[in-house]
């Protein structure tokens, strides 16, 4: 479309390998973030992760990680790491800098045992929902400027009561807020599932994962 001169000056200005001091820093102080990950056909699935301010561990100029608490127990973004550890990172500050900071890798993952063997200075969490099951680690590849041209400038509002971290009442989740499991009952019990190459044929014994919806996790 024209752009690749302007696509060059941004990659040779702007795209490093590593994270930078201000980019550490920046990273060090975020409360949320959103992944990319695919399985290993390429199926997409983002999402969103958060928790208080330094959550996210930034370790040095080429590692940071983050922790996995309990949630609704897909593990789609954990299912697709094991398949695919290419990860996209995409933090964004709305609140005071108006600024974001991609950040793409290869990610592993860690109990919190292994991390905390590996990492002993690693801080624990005291809210008892936000103690981490799972650690993600994330080499740095690239890491680069997302510009503030089209981020709203948000402001923050007085919290409405406890934040229910790794609840499993509905209500407090958002309950069945866009009506999916009203639309459950008329479903075929196979619609939806995708089988994967190498899957046996219909009408052969297959293990209860074998025909998971594409992009999430076993």
């Amino acid at each position: 479309m024209g752009t690749t001169d302007r696509a060059a000056k941004f990659y040779d200005e702007q795209v490093l390998d590593r994270l930078n001091p201000r980019m550490r820093e920046f990273a060090a102080r975020q409360e949320m973030f959103f992944l990319a990950t695919s399985d290993r056909h390429g199926e997409c699935d983002n999402t969103f992760r958060a928790g208080p301010p330094g959550f996210v561990q930034v370790f040095d100029d080429r590692t940071l990680a983050y922790p996995e608490y309990r949630g609704n127990g897909v593990l789609a973004s954990l299912g697709n790491i094991q398949e695919n550890p290419h990860v996209g990172i995409l933090m964004i500050d709305f609140l005071r800098d108006r600024i974001g900071l991609h950040v793409n890798g290869r990610a592993r993952v860690l109990s919190d045992e292994e991390m905390r063997r590996e990492r002993p200075d690693l801080p624990v969490d005291p809210a008892p929902g936000r103690r981490a099951r799972l650690w993600v680690e994330v080499t740095v590849e690239e890491a680069y400027i997302h510009c503030a041209k089209h981020i709203p400038h948000l402001r923050k509002v007085p919290a409405r009561g406890d934040r229910a971290w790794g609840t499993d009442d509905s209500k407090r989740k958002g309950g069945d807020f866009f009506g999916a499991a009203a639309e459950a009952a008329d479903r075929a019990p196979d619609e939806g599932a995708h089988p994967e190459a190498g899957d046996p044929p219909a009408g052969a014994s297959t293990p209860p994962h074998a025909a998971r919806p594409a992009g999430r996790a076993r």
